[in-house]
C-alpha cells in the first residue's frame, strides 16, 4: 500500500543570478511500512526535500501525497493540524521543552491536540524506548542518546502516517548512534511505522530497506 508520493517536485530559491535549483523534478513512492535512508552530500538538497514532504516548506511546483491526501492543497491552518497528526519529525538537535519530563515531552503532541492520552500505550512506548525508569526525568538530567529517544517517542505516540528523520544521529557519539538506528529499525519493525530518514552516513543508512542517493537536486539511484 502507498503511503508516500512525491511527483515532479521542485524548488527554487532566488532569482537571476542568485538562483538555486535546491531540487530539480523529484518523483518517487513509499510503501507503507518501508524504511527508506535518503543520502547525499551537504547542499544536494535532501533536507530541502524532508522538508517539504513534511509540509514545513512549499514547493515551487509538483505534489506531495500522504496517505491520499494532496498536502499543498490544504491551507496553511489545516496543513499544521494533517502535519502534527500525520507526520512525525525527529531532528539531529531534540528540540525537548526543557521545563517537561520525559513523559510530557513524549504527549506534548497529544495535549496540544486535545486527545486523551491512553496510559497503557504510553507506558508500552516507554518500554520500547527504554525509558521506564527516566519517565520523571528533565530533559538535562539524561544523556544525548536519552533525549533522541524521547524525540523518537514524541514522533511515534500520534501513530503518524510517516516519520521522518534528519539526521537522527548527527550529534551522537558511535554508540548512541547504532541504539538509535536500531531503535528506527525494531519501530519500523514492531510498529509498522513507515520511516524515510536522511543522513550522509552509508554506513547508517544500511539500517534501511532502500536507499535513495540525491546529487544537485536531483535523484541520482532509486
Amino acid at each position: 500500500m502507498e503511503i508516500l508520493r512525491v511527483e515532479n517536485l521542485t524548488k527554487i530559491y532566488g532569482k537571476g543570478s542568485t538562483k538555486v535549483v535546491a531540487l530539480d523534478d523529484v518523483s518517487f513512492k513509499v510503501e507503507k511500512g518501508e524504511f527508506i535512508a535518503i543520502v547525499g552530500a551537504s547542499g544536494s538538497g535532501k533536507s530541502t526535500l524532508l522538508h517539504i514532504i513534511g509540509g514545513v516548506d512549499r514547493p515551487t511546483k509538483g505534489k506531495v501525497f500522504i496517505d491520499g491526501v494532496d498536502i499543498f492543497n490544504l491551507n496553511d491552518d489545516k496543513l499544521a493540524i494533517f502535519r502534527r497528526r500525520q507526520v512525525g519529525l525527529i531532528y539531529q538537535f531534540y528540540n525537548l521543552i526543557p521545563i517537561l519530563n520525559v513523559e510530557e515531552n513524549i504527549t506534548l503532541p497529544l495535549s496540544l491536540d486535545n486527545r486523551k492520552i491512553d496510559v497503557l500505550e504510553l507506558n508500552e512506548m516507554l518500554k520500547l524506548l527504554g525509558l521506564e525508569n527516566r519517565k520523571k526525568h528533565l530533559p538535562f538530567e539524561l544523556s544525548g542518546g536519552q533525549q533522541q529517544r524521547t524525540s523518537i517517542g514524541r514522533a511515534l505516540i500520534t501513530n503518524p502516517a510517516i516519520i521522518l528523520a534528519d539526521e537522527p544521529t548527527g550529534n551522537l557519539d558511535s554508540k548512541s548512534s547504532d541504539e538509535i538506528v536500531a531503535l528506527l529499525r525494531k519501530s519500523n519493525k514492531e510498529l509498522n511505522q513507515t520511516i524515510i530518514m536522511i543522513t550522509h552516513n552509508l554506513e547508517i543508512a544500511k539500517y534501511a530497506d532502500r536507499i535513495i542517493k540525491i546529487e544537485d537536486g536531483k535523484l541520482s539511484e532509486v
